[in-house]
């Protein structure tokens, strides 16, 4: 990976992963919360996901259209 375009393409790809993880992460957070029966915490950790993964979505095609292979989603 010697061209810097996919060195950057590659690091861009990471970033929308790491926040997948953390969508993921909080997802599961908020389900343990709505089995004890906490909504409000339920509540919060839910909108932590949603953000998290509203941010993947957002660096994962930003990363496609960098490689060059957006395709329709």
């Amino acid at each position: 990976m010697s061209d810097p375009q996919d060195k950057a393409t590659h690091e861009a790809h990471l970033r929308a992963a790491d926040q997948h993880d953390l969508a993921a992460q909080a997802h599961r957070t908020a389900a343990e919360h709505n089995e004890k029966g906490n909504d409000s915490e339920e509540s919060w950790h839910a909108q932590r996901a949603l953000e998290y993964s509203d941010h993947a979505y957002k660096l994962a095609k930003k990363a496609h259209n960098k490689s060059g292979r957006m395709e329709a989603v």
